[in-house]
């Protein structure tokens, strides 16, 4: 598995600190984030999802803590937006250039809008997909946040 992809050149490109983490992705798992944490051995408040969605039909990013999900009311009211639902994976992908199970928001085909759950703005340090299945870069969540250019806000159910 290579360690590099382009979600970690846009960090190291950006001066962002993180560390490359690997670990055995199942793809039969239900639940990629937390097949993720457990992996890890890591809290799944501190391995993070990348999530795909649509804001009044215009596509957005929402990264959120693994163990908890994302109310499209909320997404929807981060971006001004009236509604929200997630994207299709076979959207998701082409529009990021990742594999579902692999997405990554940093370096994706197409920068679109993105969000992170406030509360996760708080841990030192976060997990979050390092763009390929079984790859986590592991950074504090405000270098994401700059990186990114994303807004905080209460994202989750």
């Amino acid at each position: 598995m290579s360690k590099t992809t382009r979600a970690t050149q846009t960090l190291a490109k950006a001066g962002i600190s993180f560390t490359v983490h690997s670990y055995d992705y199942d793809p039969g798992a239900e639940r990629v984030g937390l097949q993720a944490a457990e992996a890890l051995a890591e809290d799944p408040s501190r391995v993070l999802k990348t999530l795909m969605a649509e804001v009044d039909g215009k596509p957005v990013c929402c990264i959120v803590p693994s163990d908890r999900e994302v109310s499209m009311k909320k997404l929807a009211a981060a971006f001004g937006g009236k509604s929200a639902n997630m994207m299709k994976p076979a959207d998701a992908e082409r529009l990021t250039g990742y594999h579902v199970g692999g997405i990554s928001p940093f370096g994706q085909k197409k920068i679109v809008p993105t969000a992170i759950e406030e509360a996760a703005l708080a841990e030192t340090l976060v997990y979050i997909n390092g763009g390929q299945r079984g790859l986590q870069v592991l950074l504090a969540p405000k270098d994401a946040q700059a990186v990114l250019k994303a807004i905080a806000a209460p994202l989750i159910a």
